[in-house]
């Protein structure tokens, strides 16, 4: 039987005190369906996989829960009632708000046979490569230490984001411009898109 994934327990404990016990009790339900689920992060919410392949994810918002059967059209029925929100169970504001069990145990089953019966169900993707740093970003850290501390400190993705913005650009003064701006921020432990991290 996998492990529990520990960012799972420290994205549950983020989230506000209405939505803790939803994801919980969604947690559980999908561990009791299926045995060898495999959890994970992706897109920065709790994910669920069988076989490699994903079958459903989770989120806490501000004001609502929410629970996604990957390609849940093809494992639950049409109910206009669910369609508020995201996901098929629709804004769960409470764990009153969940369908009984053996709904969630049948459509876990469901999405399960979905990857038993060739893989309907998207493969997940095997992780990019991480990013090549650009000379010029480079030697632009050389001479500022705070902003070579953050990059070393970030994921992956943040770093491809930068990267990818600065030899995207078709100008050479627009890649200087995108390389001081890059450093700038950096030294300010701000990710590319800072800007938008609360939206």
């Amino acid at each position: 039987m996998p492990m529990p994934d520990p960012r799972i327990d420290a994205y549950i404990a983020r989230q506000a005190d209405f939505a803790q016990p939803i994801l919980n009790e969604l947690r559980a339900r999908v561990h009791a369906a299926c045995a060898d689920v495999e959890e994970a992060i992706k897109w920065g919410a709790p994910a669920f996989l069988y076989r490699g392949k994903l079958i459903a994810g989770m989120a806490g918002f501000k004001q609502h829960a929410a629970f996604n059967l990957w390609l849940g059209k093809q494992v639950v029925e049409a109910n206009a009632a669910l369609g508020q929100g995201m996901g098929q169970y629709g804004r769960l504001t409470s764990p009153a708000d969940l369908p009984a069990k053996r709904e969630t145990t049948r459509h876990v089953h469901a999405a399960m046979a979905l990857v038993e019966a060739g893989g309907a169900a998207r493969a997940v993707s095997a992780p990019k490569p991480p990013p090549s740093l650009p000379d010029d970003l480079a030697a632009a850290m050389a001479t500022n230490a705070a902003s070579q501390r953050t990059w070393d400190g970030f994921p992956p993705g943040k770093r491809r984001e930068y990267a990818e913005w600065i030899t995207e650009a078709k100008r050479d003064e627009t890649r200087a411009r995108r390389v001081a701006q890059s450093v700038e921020w950096l030294a300010e432990g701000k990710s590319r898109n800072w800007k938008y991290a609360k939206c």
